[in-house]
């Protein structure tokens, strides 16, 4: 992991591997950010016009690097784009200083230590900066830097240093004394920490994660975090009988689980049910993918990544609030054994769903989860899964549909995920559409029409929520798996996506904003 220190240090006196500076886009040209004065002083007040001269204009997403002039103590400056610089008595917003952060993050991967000059006015800015830095740094190394057989004996056995994450970002401005800046600070790490480790488990191949290995993995996480866990494993499923869930799982080898974590304070008013989508692997099952589709379906579990990330981050930032996840994991695989199209699935809830495609099974383990998680009242639930590809049509690879059945609940959701600097946008249930479930065999199935998919997806899972209680569905189908070149923060395969919605969710309910 990487480390993150609030610094008094100067800019000028800090010795380190890098140092970071902002550059923002001006009228006439690019302009020094807030932070590096003591750097462009080293450049005797001429670092714009120099990185103006490499090329350099501030424009959001760049990174230039200088050589440093003999007044500072590092070899080399970084100077990242900031965007436009703001309106005169406006701060540079906390999504842009992520951004560069972020940039100079992934920038700096083998380097051991850098310090970062960029504007920190405010513990906000000081939180975005770190969470920005600590975010681009991670890189997923656990299946590089095998030993090679052919090396010669005592050789060094590992991977390539360039490509392990930076060892130690230093904030500088940080104020370490300063407890807005130091809870900021400590806040920071434990959010990043935990959706670097959904992002951990995102890229983690099927054959390594699979339901069994992921409860694994949650329960360890519960011990270590005062997290009560309980899994439920076939017998138990069978018993309880999650029909949902044993029919996505029956085709593949590794039988599915589903898992509740339970974080709870003893001064909590509210508590809120977090529901994960957690296909550790989806062929599409007799319904197969074509070709090209399968690649990264290890992806299909990023739902339940981000409600493990969130329960812990609850747990580790002490918010008093209780939250309760439910992890609905399954294989989605062909075999003899597995669930065809035209079976009838006797759910937890009693309803029965005529399957029309397996490949739509993602609603189906949900369905499950939320039935069950509506058993315990909570104030309101949130669901969370790469539930369907229509969603990546509308709305791209970077946006998530929030869907909800309360147009306040939506609202606030929308507002949240914007705050933290996760692109989202509220879509519609239309109940015209539920009529296309209709099924002359079983009370709904899990198909509809097929424009208008992902909210169709939505009117199936609301029919499995508790009477009364306020829900939320998040497809985040496009951006919790990121296929192109990394940008800002985000980096190639697993995102992390939601887990900073999550949390904000739940530290917006602690407070009572949320009613």
């Amino acid at each position: 992991m990487t480390a993150l220190t609030l610094s008094t240090s100067g800019a000028a006196t800090l010795r380190a591997d890098a140092l970071v500076v902002g550059l923002a886009k001006g009228a006439k040209g690019p302009v020094v950010a807030p932070g590096a004065e003591a750097v462009d002083k080293a450049f005797d007040g001429k670092l714009a016009t120099v990185l103006e001269t490499l090329g350099a204009s501030g424009a959001e997403g760049e990174v230039t690097k200088l050589p440093a002039p003999s007044g500072l103590k590092v070899p080399v400056v970084i100077a990242v784009g900031l965007g436009p610089v703001p309106a005169k008595d406006d701060a540079y917003d906390a999504e842009s200083l992520r951004r560069a952060a972020g940039s100079a993050g992934r920038a700096l991967k083998g380097s051991k230590k850098a310090g970062f000059a960029l504007p920190t006015e405010s513990a906000e800015d000081a939180g975005a900066v770190a969470e920005g830095a600590l975010l681009g740094a991670y890189a997923f190394t656990a299946y590089q830097g095998g030993e090679n057989r052919l090396a010669p004996k005592g050789a060094k056995a590992g991977g390539n240093d360039a490509k392990l994450p930076l060892g130690e970002v230093v904030l500088l401005g940080g104020k370490p004394r300063d407890k807005a800046f130091k809870a900021a600070a400590e806040r920071a790490v434990a959010v990043t920490e935990e959706i670097n480790r959904a992002r951990d488990l995102v890229n983690t191949p099927p054959n390594d994660l699979y339901p069994e290995s992921f409860a694994a993995v949650a329960s360890a996480a519960g011990k270590e975090h005062g997290i009560k866990v309980q899994v439920l494993d076939e017998k138990a499923l069978v018993k309880g009988g999650f029909g949902g869930l044993l029919g996505v799982g029956q085709g593949s080898t590794h039988g599915p689980r589903l898992v509740r974590l339970s974080y709870t304070h003893p001064k909590a008013e509210k508590t809120l049910a977090l529901v994960g989508k957690g296909i550790t692997y989806d062929s599409g099952g007799i319904s197969l993918k074509p070709a090209g589709h399968n690649e990264t379906m290890k992806c299909d579990m990023s739902g339940a990544a981000a409600v493990f990330a969130a329960v812990v981050s609850a747990s580790r930032l002490g918010l008093r609030v209780n939250v309760t996840g439910w992890l609905a994991l399954a294989e989605n695989m062909p075999s003899g054994n597995a669930t065809r199209p035209g079976d009838v699935l006797r759910m937890y809830s009693g309803k029965t769903v005529e399957v029309l495609n397996t490949d739509a099974e993602g609603r189906l383990v949900l369905a499950d989860a939320l039935t069950r998680a509506s058993e315990e009242k909570p104030d309101a639930i949130v669901d969370v899964a790469t539930l369907t590809g229509a969603m990546v049509l509308a709305l791209g690879n970077r946006t998530f549909g929030v869907m909800a059945n309360d147009d306040a609940f939506r609202t606030s959701i929308h507002e949240i995920a914007e705050e933290v600097g996760e692109a989202s946008w509220p879509m519609p249930l239309p109940a015209d559409l539920r009529k296309g479930m209709d099924s002359p065999t079983a009370d709904i199935a899990n198909m509809g029409e097929r424009m208008g998919g992902g909210l169709v997806a939505g009117l199936f899972l609301q029919e499995f929520v508790g009477e009364g209680i306020a829900w939320a569905h998040l497809d985040i189908a496009g951006p919790a798996f990121h296929e192109g070149a990394p940008y800002g923060y985000t980096p190639k395969g697993g995102t992390g996506s939601a887990v900073r919605t999550l949390v904000r969710l739940a530290e917006r309910t602690a407070a009572g904003d949320l009613g």
